[in-house]
């Protein structure tokens, strides 16, 4: 076997400073150490890939930590229970997931160890993921131990799912919502990677992966080992495209440009080397909707920092939203939307994408003769 270790365990943070994106927890845990004002229960909320678990891990190394001061929030790495964390295994932090052990019966075994004192450490500490899971029977079997629990009992409860749980269960807890990471912290954190890894790889690749993880670190670096173990040399854009089976933007840019010199024929040939690459109807739909959506944004200097690309890719979008009116824009992100709804239910689902792309080729001339009409017909006299 060899050594490899995927990035998201070698570089999963070891404490609160390393977490990204959540500043607004770590900082309020942080506080809550240092003043000794520490709940017996918490939980923690969010999308998956954010931090939650690990946030949990960090929290029970600090609290454990043998050489901590008073009001320390860091955990010293080298005694006896930091390694053992390290090392998954310590006796007195129990991690539990509740996809799998969600029935009464592993509610009461977790019930018999609360009542056991630590063997080390100032406190017995419950990281429960997934606590979703549990069933309801399960919940009320929990209770009893989340209301009244030992002095040195802590409870970490982590769910993508807040909805799924008992309003009695979360009133017991200290709420703690994790949001999606931006996808700027995402590419400064692959940066750094890259550069301990020697990889190289270009910022429209790491922005098309921190675009596709949709705010989870956990999923850009799987994506990122993915492609990093399967291309040598330098990683660029068309590299992730192909690896994770997009369409390339060249595809958006040259079929807004044909549009726009009204060549329909070019319009249908992109869209078949589509088809005929394996993409579905709705993936170029979605896509060019997208594509028109950040042109419209780049219309506008108040806009244009909602478009989440690169530098040379948003000055692209800047110089071919140059080329269209913004009454062009928005009549082909209206077609394009009301397409993909009738995508759903429609039998020949090529003839209406063709017939949409010849309706946004002739917008300008529709545009241009409705126009037209309004000046002419405000120019006819008045008969009394």
């Amino acid at each position: 076997m060899g050594s490899f270790v995927v990035s998201a365990r070698k570089y999963r943070p070891s404490s609160f400073d390393d977490v990204l994106g959540q500043t607004h927890v770590t900082a309020t845990l942080k506080n809550a150490i240092s003043n000794d004002q520490l709940a017996h229960a918490f939980l923690f909320t969010g999308p998956r890939g954010v931090g939650k678990t690990s946030t949990a891990r960090i929290l029970a190394k600090v609290l454990n930590c043998e050489t901590r001061a008073e009001n320390e929030t860091t955990a010293c790495g080298t005694c006896n229970s930091c390694v053992a964390m390290e090392d998954t295994a310590s006796f007195n932090i129990i991690e539990l997931d509740a996809a799998s052990n969600n029935s009464v019966e592993h509610m009461r075994m977790l019930n018999e160890q609360v009542r056991f004192r630590p063997q080390a450490g100032r406190y017995k500490i419950f990281i429960i993921d997934e606590v979703h899971m549990l069933s309801n029977a399960s919940f009320n079997a929990f209770l009893k131990t989340l209301e009244e629990p030992p002095e040195y009992a802590i409870f970490i409860l982590a769910t993508t799912e807040k909805h799924k749980i008992l309003p009695t269960i979360l009133s017991r807890c200290q709420l703690f919502d994790f949001k999606r990471i931006s996808i700027s912290e995402i590419i400064k954190q692959l940066e750094i990677i890259a550069e301990k890894e020697g990889i190289k790889i270009n910022n429209e690749a790491m922005h098309l992966i921190a675009q596709k993880s949709d705010g989870a670190m956990r999923d850009s670096l799987s994506i990122f080992d993915k492609i990093s173990s399967t291309y040598q040399g330098e990683i660029g854009y068309k590299e992730v495209a192909a690896s994770l089976n997009m369409l390339d933007f060249e595809y958006f840019f040259k079929a807004v440009d044909v549009m726009l010199r009204e060549d329909l024929a070019g319009i249908y040939l992109i869209y078949d080397e589509i088809v005929k690459n394996g993409f579905e109807a709705e993936t170029f739909v979605q896509g060019l909707s997208s594509h028109f959506r950040d042109l419209l944004m780049t219309k506008s200097p108040r806009t244009v920092e909602l478009i989440e690309a690169s530098e040379d890719l948003k000055k692209r979008y800047l110089d071919q939203s140059q080329l269209c009116s913004q009454s062009f824009l928005v009549s082909a992100l209206d077609i394009l939307s009301q397409t993909a709804v009738e995508l759903q239910r429609v039998v020949n689902k090529h003839l209406l994408v063709e017939t949409a792309f010849t309706k946004i080729t002739y917008l300008s001339r529709l545009i241009t003769d409705f126009s037209d009409q309004k000046k002419n017909s405000s120019l006819q006299p008045v008969s009394h």
